[in-house]
């Protein structure tokens, strides 16, 4: 768990990353704390008034987890193929969310996974979908549902996970600016 000090820092660099993104420009963040130095996966969430705007994250440690998130931020801002890239005008509107996620766990019995506690991911071929702890939570998905949507998310039948995919959990250390407290002035 990060202290509020590093959790702010991380929110920081996400932002930065995001402008910088939105004007074209380069971004490199400059950090000092070892803690925000060692790998570390993240998932960067975009909001524009409580709705999706992006989200782009990694599932594995290969980068300095401060790298990561500013990479991660800038991918959310101008790669998510479901939306066009964020706009300099836009980035005020912008609420920053970041979830830094566990190594994911093969899951044997499904009555482990608890809503609001674990992310999902459920593979089968080359098919893939992951969904982060705080969406079933968002939807008021139970269990079977969650399970559903993270196998429509990879492209599969939603009802896969009973047919031979392989489902992962992992847990995430959720946090983000709030709508109208985003300190980016």
């Amino acid at each position: 768990m990060l202290n509020e000090t590093q959790r702010m820092t991380l929110l920081r660099i996400a932002r930065e990353a995001v402008e910088a993104a939105a004007r074209g420009e380069a971004y490199e963040p400059h950090v000092d704390d070892p803690e925000l130095q060692k790998p570390g996966a993240a998932f960067v969430t975009l909001k524009t008034h409580g709705e999706l705007r992006g989200c782009i994250g990694t599932t594995e440690p290969h980068e300095p987890t401060a790298v990561n998130v500013a990479r991660m931020a800038r991918a959310a801002a101008r790669e998510d193929p479901r939306f066009p890239p964020v706009t300099d005008d836009e980035v005020r509107e912008l609420t920053v969310d970041i979830s830094l996620l566990s190594p994911a766990q093969k899951i044997v019995d499904v009555g482990d996974i608890e809503v609001g506690v674990h992310g999902l991911v459920v593979e089968h071929g080359n098919r893939r979908g992951l969904l982060l702890p705080q969406v079933p939570v968002e939807w008021g998905w139970n269990r079977e549902q969650f399970l559903e949507h993270t196998c429509l998310k990879a492209g599969l039948p939603k009802d896969a996970w009973r047919t031979g995919a392989t489902i992962s959990a992992f847990t995430a250390e959720v946090f983000g600016e709030t709508e109208g407290n985003t300190d980016h002035g």
